[in-house]
């Protein structure tokens, strides 16, 4: 995934919508959108900050990544769309659940090296 246009049909793809429904929520026009994703164009800053607001879209990710790479100083990490998903989640959660989730996870983990 490198460009807006498909990074922005990714979004909206990940969140189950057609391109009318999308487009309502965004405030952009069906047309518009199909635009955008075709790479016709660039988004607004309106159409940025809607992302940013309503779907809580990683905005380094969304401007700045030419790929699926996310990149952290010299580190580089490979994120699927599974991990994507879970990770976009996990940031809905309050606190408590993600120290929840935490806990399961190395029960998880535990269960896991010990099988190894």
């Amino acid at each position: 995934m490198r460009s807006i246009g498909e990074k922005l049909k990714y979004i909206r793809k990940l969140n189950k919508l057609n391109q009318t429904e999308f487009s309502q929520i965004i405030g952009v026009s069906q047309g518009a959108l199909s635009e955008l994703e075709k790479n016709k164009y660039k988004p607004s800053l309106d159409l940025v900050i809607a992302l940013k607001m309503k779907f809580g879209v990683d905005l380094d990710w969304f401007l700045f990544e030419e790929d699926a790479d996310r990149s952290i100083g010299i580190f580089s990490v490979q994120v699927d769309e599974l991990e994507s998903r879970l990770i976009s989640d996990f940031r809905k959660l309050n606190l408590d659940d993600k120290l929840e989730l935490k806990e399961i996870l190395k029960l998880k983990l535990k269960r896991y090296i010990n099988e190894i």
